[in-house]
This record gives C-alpha cells, sequence and structure tokens, in this order.
C-alpha cells in the first residue's frame, strides 16, 4: 500500500494547547505522524512517497477563500500586530446573537478579532509552520485520491494536522483544512459517486456540514455520543442530511467503553448504508481514538478491533482513500494504524 507523507507537518509545532481551563503540553503534536511512519516504514507491505502539490484550487472548492488567505498570513500578521508568540490562540469568538438585530456583520480586520472569526475554539493553535504543514497534508490526500482514482485499490494519506473538524469557513479541532472532504470533493468532480465513512471517536462536524445538503456525497459516522463528547453540538443521530442531501447522511453515536464486539455490530450497520448508496470511491477519516486507553477518550477497541474494522470496511471491495484524523496514545499508535491498514489490504 501506498503511504503518502507530508514532511511539512513538522512546522505545526505547538508546545501547549488551551484546553480544560489551563495550558497544558498538545495532545496533537509532531509525534504523533512520526510514530506512525515509522511503524509503516519497518512494514514491507507499505511504500512512502512525498505528496504532489496541488494548489489552491481544490482547497477553494470546499473551504471559503477567506479562511485560506487568513490563515497563510494569520500568525506573521498576530506577531507585528499584537505580539510576538510562538502559539496564537483567539481570544474572542463571534457570536450571531451579538448583532442579532443590525442584519449581517462586517467581517473584522483586526488580527485579534479576525481569529475569533475563523476558529471556533482554544485548542487549535497558529504556529510559524501552520500553514504550510496544512497546505501539505491537503496535497497528502489529494494525492492519495490521485493514485485511487488511477486505479490503485487503497491509498494512505498520513496527514497531520488532521482535517474532519474544519468546517466551510471555520478551523478547530486540531484542524485547519478538511483534508477528507476535499479527497471526496476532487473525487466527486471528476463524476465520482462518494461516501465519507468517518470512524474518528469525535464525530466530524466539519465533512458534516460540507456535505449535508449533497446527494452525490455520502457522510457516515461512528462516534462517541455528543451529549458527552467534543464536539457536542453535532453527530445526534436525527442529523440525516437536508435539501437534495436528505438521507445521505447517518450518524451512529457510540455509548462510552463500546468494545470490539459491539462495535463491529455497529460497524456493520454503517457498512449496510453504504452498500445501499453504490458510492463509486470511499473516502475513510480514520481516527484510532477510539483504542482502550487513548489518554482523551472513552471507547475500548484493540489493536485485534482495528484489523477486524479495516478487513470490514475492505470487504466492500470499493477503492478507498484513507485519511489519517485522530489517534493520541503515542506509544500504540503506529502499530494500531498498522493494524488496521493492514486490515484493509487483506480484505
Amino acid at each position: 500500500m501506498d503511504v503518502v507523507y507530508s514532511p511539512a507537518h513538522l512546522g505545526h509545532n505547538p508546545l501547549e494547547e488551551l484546553a480544560d481551563s489551563r495550558a497544558h503540553s498538545p495532545h496533537e503534536h509532531t509525534g504523533r505522524a512520526e510514530a506512525i511512519r515509522e511503524a509503516l516504514v519497518a512494514d514491507a507491505g507499505f511504500a512512502v512517497r512525498e505528496p504532489v502539490e496541488h494548489g489552491a484550487a481544490p482547497i477553494e472548492a470546499v473551504h471559503d477563500p477567506g479562511l485560506l488567505a487568513f490563515l497563510e498570513r494569520a500568525w506573521e500578521r498576530y506577531q507585528s500586530e499584537v505580539r510576538p508568540s510562538r502559539e496564537v490562540v483567539p481570544d474572542f469568538f463571534y457570536r450571531s446573537t451579538m448583532r442579532s438585530a443590525m442584519g449581517e456583520p462586517k467581517p473584522p480586520t483586526a488580527i485579534s478579532a479576525e481569529l475569533g472569526w475563523w476558529c471556533f475554539e482554544t485548542t487549535t493553535p497558529i504556529t510559524k509552520g501552520t500553514y504550510a504543514a496544512a497546505r501539505g497534508a491537503v496535497d497528502a490526500a489529494l494525492t492519495a485520491a490521485d493514485l485511487v482514482l488511477g486505479g490503485a485499490p487503497h491509498t494512505y494519506a498520513l496527514c497531520r494536522p488532521p482535517g474532519h473538524h474544519a468546517a466551510r469557513a471555520l478551523y478547530g479541532g486540531y484542524c485547519f483544512f478538511n483534508n477528507a472532504a476535499i479527497a471526496a470533493q476532487h473525487a466527486a468532480s471528476r463524476g465520482a459517486r462518494v461516501t465519507v465513512l468517518d470512524v474518528d471517536y469525535h464525530h466530524g462536524n466539519g465533512t458534516q456540514e460540507i456535505f449535508y445538503e449533497r446527494a452525490d456525497v455520502q457522510f457516515v459516522s461512528l462516534h462517541a455520543d455528543p451529549i458527552r463528547a467534543y464536539p457536542f453540538l453535532t453527530g445526534h443521530a436525527d442529523e440525516t442530511g437536508a435539501g437534495a442531501g436528505a438521507g445521505t447522511t447517518l450518524n451512529i453515536p457510540l455509548a462510552a467503553r463500546v468494545d470490539d464486539g459491539a462495535y463491529a455490530g455497529w460497524l456493520a450497520q454503517a457498512l449496510g448504508a453504504i452498500r445501499a448508496f453504490t458510492p463509486d470511491v470511499l473516502v475513510v477519516s480514520l481516527g484510532v481514538d477510539t483504542f482502550d486507553g487513548d489518554p482523551i477518550c472513552d471507547l475500548a477497541l484493540t489493536r485485534d478491533g482495528f484489523a477486524r474494522s479495516g478487513e470490514m470496511i475492505g470487504a466492500l471491495g470499493l477503492p478507498t482513500v484513507v485519511v489519517q484524523e485522530g489517534g493520541y496514545a503515542l506509544d500504540e499508535l503506529g502499530a494500531n494504524v498498522r493494524a488496521w491498514l493492514t486490515g484493509l489490504a487483506s480484505a
């Protein structure tokens, strides 16, 4: 299996994140992608390559061009307009209710206000190399998609930063551009009928928003119930799509401590919905933060469970682009991703 990896991710290197009302060492850091890369390089079944640059157009097909322009210069602007800071986070967030009686807001121009216009939370700092890293992750996903569209049965994009929380005009949740959505749109623009299957612990709110009213792209997600888990406001079972996309979204919220056997049953339900949609291409948002022992999550999958999940998805027989999302149990991360991918390839 080809593995597409960009060393540009190393430039996104925050030393802390702001969460749980305190600053602490980031859960999303350079060591994550390096641990996965090292595990795959050590296995002869995987071949690592760098991505091909695709430019801004595929990003702007999914995201507001203003988000792209903002992220390109945000860190440098903050240094000159506010103060030197290694990590840049918002301290103000736009709320529509602040202007509900005054019509549409005028977009802010001060960098401190723009941060809260484009970002929805505090755990996603911008550093000097963030923009280049985010562009590299997009190129990895697009290169993997090109390989699959060109005939490869499955390809893995080792994306960092991850992407599934990034909405059309918002970044957050460790995500800047939505790598999986951009890959899906890339395939859809070539006439493919596409399913995005999200198996990360957290609901992919950004991916859902982007495709919620689309008939040609299905979104299926298994994730922790948002009643208790980030991002809290999306991912409920009654969110099923709207307009032309009515019925093309399926959310399966999971109780705490769901284990391998129970998860396989829920995954089988998701795969049944995918078969009924009859896609030409499958894009998988792969999060292994469903692992028993992940430091910020509460499901109970094991490495054997990951291998079984990959095999079940591989049995669909669909050309498959796998895009890396979460997973924070660093010592187990590489082996868990390798087990999932090996299961996919063995089907």
